[in-house]
């Protein structure tokens, strides 16, 4: 059963013929969602672009080998006049014996019709071939999407995470700013010492260096998803942080599935192993157009003829039509063995490249499980631990105010808060990876096949 993809899903296709140009202008920055940089990525990707370009490379050698199993049609056409005698070499079809002119006016019009009866196999066996190859070009358009999708969706998550960060160290930032302040007023009044005083203002400067970190994180985020979606029409004038804002949220889907059947919809779904399927068949194929050397063929033609008379009138001109049979068999032939040899090496490589794909999806689909149990872990370990850093740090506050604790325990409650907030941000991260890392794994698409009746007659 022969399947071709869809450019897009019927419902992406609507997203894309909805969207608006996408491209940085001289007013602010144009929201972004993670289903429109998909859109965008289906349409400007380069290596999405790339892989449908070799569908139209395979489209052409289709048509191509079907020609030879249809009749060939050629005319031909020749007028001279010359003071001379010539001699024209090959001038009747399928000959080669010479014909002299005479000198004066000489024309001659032919047209030709051949039919290839029987080649061995030869040309059914290099159409299968070649349609083959095509759905495996096919297969891998639909691979390459789906690789694109998954790095458009990690770069996109990746921006939420950098994005998010930079709230938490500005909060923090916040926080301990605000305690400078009130530790600057207490040593005004000479509750606290100078050293308090030094301390939370080394806690405020070492509290901007991860905040320049977060915020050069998410401009390079941005350009990484620029990338990946093959946007490269921003303004160089553009500052990288304004010419792209995204919109979202990290998703905090639950994603619960057994590793038998995660294995199982890996090996029906995933495009790879349908494309080296089709690549086995093909070279299978390719056997079969090897050993059509040892047979026979036999072709059928027919020509008819217009050309210059005893006389220059062109009413007096010779018509007349031929027809005949040409046959050919090359009994022994090494040339023919060593191609055999060489189809048969290929139908064993492509097997070969077939099974060592299979146990790499294998082993991806069991990495991936396992990733997610570990992020499913983390989630649920970090989000605990952020409410009791929030208490821990209400309740150093409160003892601080009242004078039952000291400067220090409230900075490593502060500071041990955003660390909570930090891990809880890349537990949510890495959870969101991890479920698009095992549907990709289990061959999870955006895309879809449909039968294509055209080619069923191929």
């Amino acid at each position: 059963m022969r399947r071709r993809i869809l450019s897009t899903s019927l419902a992406l296709l609507t997203l894309m013929s909805a969207l608006p140009s996408l491209r940085a202008a001289d007013g602010p920055a144009t929201p972004l969602t993670l289903e429109q940089a998909l859109a965008e990525a289906l349409e400007h990707n380069f290596a999405i672009r790339q892989a449908r370009e070799q569908i139209r490379q395979q489209e052409g050698v289709v048509t191509q080998v079907t020609a030879a199993a249809l009749p060939g049609v050629s005319a031909a056409a020749n007028f001279q006049k010359s003071s001379t005698q010539t001699i024209l070499s090959g001038a009747t079809p399928g000959r080669t014996l010479p014909v002299f002119v005479p000198s004066g006016r000489y024309w001659r019009m032919s047209i030709t019709a051949r039919q290839n009866l029987y080649a061995g196999g030869g040309i059914r066996a290099t159409v299968k071939e070649a349609t083959l190859s095509r759905d495996a070009a096919t297969l891998q358009l639909k691979a390459t999407i789906d690789g694109a999708l998954l790095d458009v969706r990690l770069k996109f998550y990746a921006i939420l995470l950098a994005r998010a960060q930079i709230a938490v160290e500005e909060q923090n930032l916040g926080v301990l700013e605000h305690q400078l302040r009130d530790v600057n007023v207490r040593f005004e009044v000479g509750s606290v010492s100078n050293f308090e005083r030094l301390r939370a203002e080394v806690a405020v400067a070492n509290a901007r260096a991860p905040l320049i970190k977060a915020r050069n994180d998410h401009r390079l985020a941005i350009e990484e998803l620029r990338r990946a979606v093959g946007r490269a029409d921003v303004r160089p004038a553009v500052p990288t942080g304004r010419s792209l804002e995204v919109v979202g949220e990290l998703p905090a889907e639950v994603l619960e599935i057994e590793l038998p059947s995660a294995l199982a919809r890996a090996r029906t779904q995933r495009p790879e192993l349908h494309r080296l399927a089709r690549l086995v068949e093909a070279a299978e194929g390719g056997v079969n157009i090897a050993r059509a050397g040892f047979l026979p063929t036999l072709a059928v033609s027919a020509d008819a003829e217009l050309r210059k008379g005893p006389s220059e009138k062109f009413s007096d001109s010779l018509r007349g039509w031929r027809a005949g049979a040409q046959g050919g068999w090359n009994v022994a032939s090494r040339a023919t063995a060593g191609r055999v040899k060489q189809a048969e090496s290929l139908v064993e490589q492509a097997q070969l490249a077939r099974e060592e794909t299979e146990l790499a999806v294998q082993v991806e689909v069991r990495r991936a499980v396992a990733a997610l149990t570990q992020a499913n872990e983390l989630v649920t370990a970090t989000r605990k631990s952020v409410e009791q850093a929030e208490e821990a740090l209400r309740v150093a506050e409160e003892r601080f105010k009242a004078g039952t604790s000291t400067q220090l325990e409230l900075l490593q409650a502060q500071s041990a808060l955003t660390v909570a907030r930090t891990s809880r941000l890349r537990a949510d991260y890495s959870h969101s990876v991890a479920v698009a890392q095992l549907r990709r794994a289990m061959g999870d698409s955006e895309m879809e096949y449909a039968e294509n009746p055209a080619a069923e007659g191929t």
